[in-house]
């Protein structure tokens, strides 16, 4: 009876512990997304001061060459800008991943540690 017991007692530790690892990892994963969502927006904001004022300075600008060298010093900044941003989100996406299953990892190596 006392090993029944035991065995219950195992499986109910393992789940509580499963469950809290199950928290943790979606704890992380919300920081993680929260972060994403703060980086775009400012990303965003950004982009549209810039697009902004390289309109302000084709409205003002004084030959088709001017308006041509505005438009593609701001194409090529823009390009620039996404293209890092991309980078940086591509870097965060990982990141997020990694934080959130290591308390998935760490609560599997825990059990795979009990049962050897």
């Amino acid at each position: 009876m006392t090993e029944q017991f035991n065995i219950g007692e195992g499986i109910q530790r393992a789940g509580k512990d499963n469950f809290e690892a199950t928290v943790r990892a979606y704890g992380e994963a919300n920081k993680g997304f929260q972060a994403i969502v703060a980086e775009v927006t400012n990303y965003s904001k950004k982009a549209f001061e810039d697009g902004t004022r390289a309109f302000e300075q084709l409205v003002g600008a004084k030959s088709a060459e001017q308006a041509f060298e505005i438009q593609t010093q701001y194409a090529k900044k823009a390009y620039d800008s996404y293209m890092a941003q991309m980078s940086k989100l591509g870097e965060m996406y990982v990141g997020l991943a990694r934080n959130a299953y290591k308390p998935l990892e760490d609560a599997a190596a825990k059990v795979a540690k009990k049962v050897s």
